[in-house]
């Protein structure tokens, strides 16, 4: 039986995201930006492929409150999941990914002290924000969002 994640292709990496999150679209921008050799591609876990990978993950779609990287079959949430991002994009910004030595008890309490104030601190959308993608495969899109 193939476990391998939905809509992803051999190699490929994908940030799961809450689209009508300011701050997580921020981080998303700053991705776009940054990551020059488009090493992981996004998706909001509203839309299918970001809902569908957050079931295949173990997560549910409706309650999410941090940023996931999947990465082959592996599943990184929280500060693991950012560092590991970090750890992709070009120098200054992989230097951030040397925080990694902090207790992971220590950066997933300071991670989820924001997560679960996010909207308060940041705001929200009232839909999913579409944003401007560097190159056409950067947002994991299904067969039937490409085509919408």
């Amino acid at each position: 039986m193939d476990n391998s994640a939905p809509y992803l292709q051999p190699g490929e990496r994908v940030i799961i995201y809450d689209g009508v999150c300011r701050l997580c679209n921020g981080w998303v921008n700053f991705l776009i930006r940054h990551d020059k050799k488009h090493s992981v591609r996004m998706a909001p876990v509203q839309s299918e492929a970001g809902r569908a990978l957050s079931i295949w993950a173990g997560l549910s779609p409706e309650n999410v409150n941090t940023i996931v990287l999947i990465d082959g079959d592996h599943v990184y949430k929280r500060s693991e999941a950012i560092f590991r991002v970090m750890s992709f994009l070009p120098f200054p910004w992989r230097a951030m990914a040397a925080l990694r030595i902090l207790p992971l008890r220590f950066r997933d309490a300071c991670y989820n002290g924001i997560a679960l104030n996010r909207y308060r601190l940041f705001g929200r959308y009232d839909s999913v924000k579409k944003l401007e993608a560097d190159h056409s495969q950067r947002f994991l899109k299904t067969g039937e969002e490409a085509g919408g």
